[in-house]
């Protein structure tokens, strides 16, 4: 599982990368990984991403719209940055957030499928 520096680098990287651009598409490509059904993922199409930060060894993007991706990469999890909208190439590949300037892949090598995604709405579910 990534140790938390791992998961702080991560938060900064993202965070200088993409806060304040829109998000056009967040592709999911496995069933298994989101863990959520209260926000769909194509209420964040369109969204502006205002921060990234961390809750423990999670990742969480705030949107617009007060709406929260809460990622945990458990084991085998990681992200890779693509530039321009790459299609999902491989059997690892989880789930694609498209924005403007690349696509946010996140990626789980292992076979157990652990990694998570849930889409909620309202800081209070963070906590």
């Amino acid at each position: 599982m990534p140790e938390l520096p791992d998961v702080t680098v991560y938060c900064e990287r993202l965070d200088t990368l993409l806060v304040g651009e829109a998000l056009r598409e967040l592709r999911v490509l496995s069933p298994f990984l989101l863990r959520s059904v209260d926000v769909p993922p194509m209420e964040l199409h369109g969204r502006t991403l205002r921060g990234v930060e961390r809750i423990g060894k999670r990742i969480v993007f705030a949107f617009d719209a007060d709406l929260f991706a809460v990622m945990h990469l458990m084991i085998a999890g990681r992200f890779q940055w693509r530039p321009g909208r790459v299609a999902a190439a491989g059997r690892i590949d989880r789930a694609a957030f498209d924005f403007e300037s690349g696509t946010l892949l996140f990626t789980e090598a292992g076979s157990k499928r652990r990694a998570s995604l849930h889409l909620v709405r309202g800081r209070a579910v963070l906590a």
